[in-house]
């Protein structure tokens, strides 16, 4: 087989951006679209031009002609169809987070122990090339033993009313720079403590502030803030710092890479992770989409995106929230 017909569903912004980055590359083939919204459905399949439209994903997974499929839906959503998907022999791309409790991310491990079709989670900042030299530095001893890293993860207020009122942001973005900390130090959390701040009174607070200390004496604070002034002139406030014993690494992305003034202000658009060049997206989702293709069509297992690396992603950051619920040091 030298091409993956792989199925999309959920359709909401994301998952409509994933489907922008399939149909740019050559063996995938965008072969069939999943979404309970009826007249989203029909948009998005008038739009990429699928003829295989579902409204319950476990008709799409009985579909002999579907390989793989992309799992986009809500967070706490995501446990029956990737289940449902393995047992079906799919090829399983699924967004991070993996699931919305440890119990959950358990169940989804175990079921791809065995499965016929790989399963990878969509832990996209390591697709990043910064972090990604980062990682070769670490390993070629650049820079001694881990001690001490920082990230900040931030992005203007305009955002994130919607997607506050169903994630916040110590999972829904601390977790990118949790999984990268675990990736780089090779090492586990044994401890969180956070604190969160309320600004505009939504289901979950706007800013969450997170310190971890790892097993190996390395500690660990990452800031996460979702309400920059809405005219902030860049998406992204990107920024991670490492600390070795012989050597320091220091990671920024994505502004100020590109600046454009236009009548209105200075603007600083993603160039990274999705950009978009003529018609299709670039950056790092489509060299993880290549990645997972790939490892399906050569029945290779993912030694990146492995269900085990995000279940620990995901149990750090609960834990941080649960640390700023109760005021407490949470131990793993």
């Amino acid at each position: 087989m030298d091409k993956l017909r792989i199925g999309v569903i959920g359709l909401g912004w994301f998952g409509e951006i994933h489907c922008d980055t399939i149909i740019g590359l050559p063996n995938l083939e965008l072969a069939a679209l999943c979404t309970r919204t009826e007249d989203r459905l029909s948009a998005l399949a008038d739009k990429f031009g699928v003829a295989k439209r579902y409204q319950d994903y476990n008709d799409m997974l009985a579909d002999p002609d579907i390989d793989a499929v992309s799992i986009c839906t809500m967070w706490d959503q995501h446990t029956e169809p990737a289940i449902a998907a393995l047992k079906a022999g799919k090829h399983v791309f699924l967004e991070k987070p993996i699931a919305s409790t440890v119990e959950d991310a358990k169940k989804i491990v175990a079921a791809a122990k065995g499965a016929k079709g790989i399963l990878f989670i969509g832990h996209i900042v390591r697709f990043n090339p910064r972090y990604r030299a980062a990682k070769q530095a670490i390993e070629a001893g650049r820079i001694g033993k881990i001690v001490a890293m920082s990230s900040r993860r931030n992005i203007p207020a305009a955002w994130t009313p919607t997607i506050l009122n169903k994630i916040g942001p110590i999972v829904g973005d601390a977790i990118h720079d949790t999984d990268i900390m675990l990736w780089l130090t090779q090492d586990r959390i044994v401890s969180a403590y956070a604190q969160t701040v309320d600004v505009r009174g939504l289901k979950n607070p706007d800013i969450g502030q997170t310190m971890f200390r790892f097993a190996g004496g390395a500690t660990a604070t990452l800031e996460t803030v979702w309400c920059m002034p809405e005219k902030t002139p860049f998406d992204i406030d990107e920024r991670m710092s490492i600390i070795g014993t012989e050597g320091i690494i220091h990671i920024q992305d994505t502004f100020p890479n590109l600046g454009i003034v236009d009548a209105d202000r200075l603007h600083s658009p993603d160039i990274t992770y999705w950009p978009m060049f003529e018609g299709v997206r670039g950056g790092a989702l489509r060299d993880e989409f290549a990645y997972f293709t790939n490892c399906a069509l050569t029945g290779t297992t993912p030694t990146v995106g492995r269900p085990e690396d995000a279940a620990a992603a995901l149990e750090a950051t609960l834990a941080a929230e649960e640390s700023a619920r109760t005021g407490n040091v949470i131990r793993l």
